[in-house]
């Protein structure tokens, strides 16, 4: 026997057991909280079509994509991300409504990446959108059930940093950045890089005046009050109609009752390019990646030919595993199975009474006695 084929491939993993009925509690109460908003079950294909996540999309890299083609010639691509999935199903069956509309999802997505770094290349998911409503309070009611799904979770020591992408960019406008240069500035700022920033903006001749603001952009971090010195910072539009929708936003989320759980982070950028404002992510000791990102992508379903807000999130299932199990979180599972042993003599009285415990929802494995 070849011993290889026991082995999986680097960056995915087997899970059973104990392990993966705790998973599965964990996923079921998430799953609950987010039907308790009104947000409806929905599941789109594991592969969909290469452009579904192409790069004028602001997904992921084609490099780090899983992409094959069917008999066709058409490029397929294993899904890397769910928010593009939905955008398109969204335009497909929703074109004509202007009502708020709420999909709730569960999936494994996949990511070809070469650096692990305790990565895994497939990781499960559950997340929600909420498509056209582009108000505030729609930001507060993502932002609040995703407190409440950590809590209901079983999750107590965490933060909620939310971020806006507009505060950035208006910043980029009035310094005359063109596209190509504020991705890449970008990805520095994302990464907390000051001085790969700095060299960056010196290289590209930007004035000091501007180069200060956006470096300025990364101290922005912490409670409410960062806003206000944000505000001072700039004197474009963008930037500041950005920090009043922050300060809205808290506002509304004082009245959901989870402010304690939640921090701002102006220098906070994701990679996906698709944001469009408020953007927020979890962190949680016991993990160094964030468990949960979100944030507004009002201009992807156009892309898909339906023009719509929209906001969403995704709880990565795996990465809150470890964080509950980090922190010792007891994890309530269904009743152990119950073993009956049987032999010729006595497995009519034992199936007889499997059948009895099961039909009172009780787990039961007959077992032959040896």
């Amino acid at each position: 026997m070849n011993r290889q084929l026991l082995h999986t491939p680097e960056g995915v993993r087997d899970i059973y057991g104990k392990e993966y009925a705790r998973k599965l509690a964990v996923e079921d109460l998430i799953h609950q909280q987010l039907n308790l908003y009104g947000y409806q079950d929905i599941q789109t294909p594991t592969f969909e079509f290469f452009d579904v996540f192409s790069k004028e999309i602001g997904t992921t890299p084609s490099k780090e994509l899983y992409k094959f083609f069917d008999k066709e010639g058409n490029t397929l691509v294993l899904r890397p991300d769910f928010t593009p999935s939905m955008a398109r199903c969204a335009a497909k069956y929703f074109m004509d409504e202007n009502v708020p509309i709420r999909f709730c999802y569960a999936g494994n997505t996949f990511t070809n990446t070469s650096n692990l770094q305790g990565k895994l290349k497939e990781v499960t998911q559950m997340g929600a959108e909420l498509i056209n409503d582009g108000s505030v309070e729609a930001d507060a009611e993502l932002i609040a059930m995703v407190v409440e799904s950590l809590l209901s979770a079983g999750l107590k020591d965490f933060q909620v940093s939310v971020g806006e992408v507009e505060y950035f960019k208006g910043i980029c406008a009035q310094a005359g950045l063109d596209e190509q240069t504020e991705n890449e500035l970008r990805e520095f700022i994302s990464g907390k890089n000051i001085f790969g920033a700095e060299e960056f903006l010196a290289g590209r001749g930007v004035a000091d005046t501007y180069c200060n603001m956006l470096l300025k952009v990364t101290d922005y971090f912490g409670s409410i009050e960062v806003l206000k010195e944000a505000r001072n910072l700039v004197c474009n539009a963008r930037s500041i109609n950005a920090i009043e929708r922050l300060q809205k936003l808290y506002q509304v989320l004082c009245r959901y009752g989870v402010e304690k759980y939640i921090s701002f982070d102006l220098g906070m950028l994701s990679k996906y390019n698709y944001y469009t404002g408020v953007i927020f992510k979890v962190y949680t000791y016991g993990v160094g990646e964030p468990i949960v990102k979100g944030g507004r992508y009002d201009h992807l379903l156009g892309y898909f030919g339906k023009e719509a807000p929209a906001i969403g999130f995704v709880v990565v299932i795996d990465d809150l595993m470890s964080a509950l199990e980090r922190q010792k979180t007891d994890i309530e599972i269904m009743d152990e199975v119950i073993q009956l042993n049987y032999n010729a003599q006595n497995y009519e009285s034992q199936l007889s009474k499997a059948k009895g415990l099961r039909k009172n929802g009780k787990k039961v494995a007959l077992i032959p006695e040896k």
